[in-house]
């Protein structure tokens, strides 16, 4: 691996998943270390930690959290929507608390028994008008993430750009925005349409490959940078042109990885990064 520029690493954000095998201190030295200073944060292991625990040792570390992840699960009804909601607000206390303006949202799948995505997705809105203002008033701004179609059933059922936007589109932007994630939405021919309808609604952005064959299970199926066949480069183009100079976070759920030493897999991320997504560097005139 080249050596890689501190300068290269200003936009880019380590989400902690894609190094799961490190504790949240060792999330926090890594980082620092390479030069990364960001990171996207996991409720499971903060709540683990400790929250005020987790927001200091990032404070104290100099580290901003991009994003926390995850709230969502919205397509229920009765007991099971009143929980989703009781849930969400905590996890909107969660990242006020850690100094993020971002709680990113899997929407949730189709309820047990239904095939109505259509009320799934009125649900979610619905759901949404109850939170959004709940959240503004603690500084958290709503991220609906589109999941890739075969997410659709039992995780998500905003499966493209076109479909967060038709619900976000419904509040402020500044309330409710949507996910960028290469890895869910590379194989869709009108993401660039999408990319700049969004404009100032891109809450956040996030990079992972496509790689197949797909594992069992298909969650852990997000390949390294350059593994696979996203056009990282395209990808922070479009979204660049829209104005969004946010935080650029890689996010790979992949067993291969979490196996490995972690600061080789950050090292490696941050010399992928640079060399996929960011400008390719110009040629030398002869």
């Amino acid at each position: 691996m080249s050596a890689v520029p501190p300068s290269g690493l200003s936009r880019l954000s380590l989400n902690q998943e894609t190094i799961r095998q490190w504790s949240l201190p060792e999330l926090a030295e890594g980082c620092l270390k390479a030069g990364v200073t960001g990171v996207g944060l996991w409720r499971a292991p903060v709540q683990e930690y400790g929250v005020e625990r987790a927001a200091r040792l990032m404070r104290d570390a100099g580290l901003a959290v991009t994003s926390l992840c995850r709230g969502g699960f919205l397509t229920g009804a009765g007991a099971e929507r009143a929980a989703a909601l009781a849930d969400n607000r905590r996890a909107v206390d969660e990242a006020a608390t850690l100094g993020t303006g971002t709680l990113v949202l899997v929407s949730g799948g189709l309820p047990p028994g239904s095939r109505d995505l259509y009320a799934a997705r009125e649900r979610i809105a619905d759901a949404l008008a109850e939170l959004a203002p709940y959240a503004a008033e603690r500084g958290v701004r709503l991220a609906v993430e589109p999941l890739h179609p075969m997410f659709a059933s039992d995780r998500c059922v905003v499966s493209t750009l076109g479909q967060a936007l038709d619900i976000a589109e419904r509040f402020p932007a500044e309330r409710v925005g949507v996910v960028v994630d290469t890895y869910h939405l590379w194989w869709d021919d009108r993401v660039a349409a999408g990319i700049a309808r969004a404009g100032n609604r891109i809450a956040a952005f996030q990079l992972a490959d496509w790689i197949t064959p797909l594992p069992a299970g298909v969650l852990l199926g997000r390949g390294q940078l350059g593994d696979g066949v996203v056009d990282f480069r395209r990808f922070r183009e479009l979204v660049d042109a829209t104005g969004y100079t946010g935080p650029i976070e890689v996010e790979i759920f992949n067993e291969g990885l979490w196996a490995r030493d972690g600061a080789e897999v950050l090292a490696e991320v941050a010399d992928r990064y640079v060399t996929h997504a960011l400008p390719a560097p110009p040629i030398p005139s002869t």
